[in-house]
């Protein structure tokens, strides 16, 4: 009985890191390597299955976004002592058609997807900055993999993600699909805890600021969402709750990301 009791404590012990900015020490056992295969191969699964719009013109707002959030989350990075993570980035940005799904997500290694339904949301420039920052400081902090590592224990009694993969292959995939929040058709997602989300949200400011976007233009979007939310909120937030306490917490982080949008 006491086994899956030490195998989880020494995983908790050999899979501590520490978030960039905040300092948070968080659990994440999954090696790099497997979480970028894996990911690799359902971000590939999710274009097959989507509908991926190809028009230079419809995508050039997302690619120029993409590649300048891109730009300054490398920098950040650097910066941050995470330089030989660097290797692990080979950034890519797709815009699914899909007027329904107000969402969007960026997967391990940099692959990032928007859904036309959060387009009317975003509006210009700005709103698609602040929600690509936000996705991408998710990946810079590696939530997902802790959120998979913490879904690991408890639907896997702390099973390494090689050995599910070989064992139950399509349960890893569910749980990486739903830890990243890849779109309403992997079913019900798994909600980031609200660390994880004041820890996007600063980041995903300061990324955005350093990426010479007004950080100050974050308060409305997330304002737009939260409006949206009605009966059956949006898929985006389902998994990023948007609540006026929230919106308080991004004002209060504003004048540290500030100092890298005037500079």
């Amino acid at each position: 009985m006491k086994r899956p009791f030490i195998l989880i404590a020494i995983l908790l012990f050999i899979g501590c890191s520490t978030v960039p900015v905040t300092g948070r020490r968080q659990i994440s056992f999954i090696p790099q390597g497997e979480l970028l295969s894996l990911s690799d191969q359902s971000y590939k699964d999710v274009l097959a299955k989507s509908t991926v719009v190809t028009d230079p013109a419809r995508t050039a707002g997302v690619v120029e976004a993409g590649k300048r959030i891109a730009a300054s989350a490398e920098s950040f990075m650097r910066d941050s002592g995470m330089e030989k993570d660097l290797k692990n980035y080979k950034w890519e940005f797709n815009l699914i058609q899909d007027d329904k799904t107000v969402n969007a997500f960026c997967m391990p290694g940099g692959k990032i997807v928007v859904y036309t339904g959060i387009l009317p949301v975003t509006r210009d420039a700005n709103g698609l900055a602040t929600v690509m920052s936000h996705e991408v400081a998710h990946a810079i902090a590696n939530h997902g993999g802790e959120r998979m590592s913490q879904e690991l224990i408890v639907q896997a009694g702390g099973m390494g993600i090689s050995q599910l993969m070989k064992s139950k292959p399509e349960q890893a995939r569910n749980i990486l699909m739903q830890v990243y929040g890849a779109g309403s058709q992997y079913g019900v997602l798994l909600p980031y805890s609200r660390s994880h989300e004041s820890e996007a949200d600063r980041i995903g400011l300061i990324l955005m600021a350093r990426a010479g976007y007004d950080p100050k233009t974050a308060v409305a979007f997330w304002e737009r969402m939260n409006n949206l939310g009605g009966v059956k909120p949006p898929e985006i937030l389902s998994t990023h709750p948007a609540t006026q306490r929230r919106i308080e917490d991004i004002q209060k982080e504003l004048p540290e990301a500030e100092k890298y949008y005037k500079a």
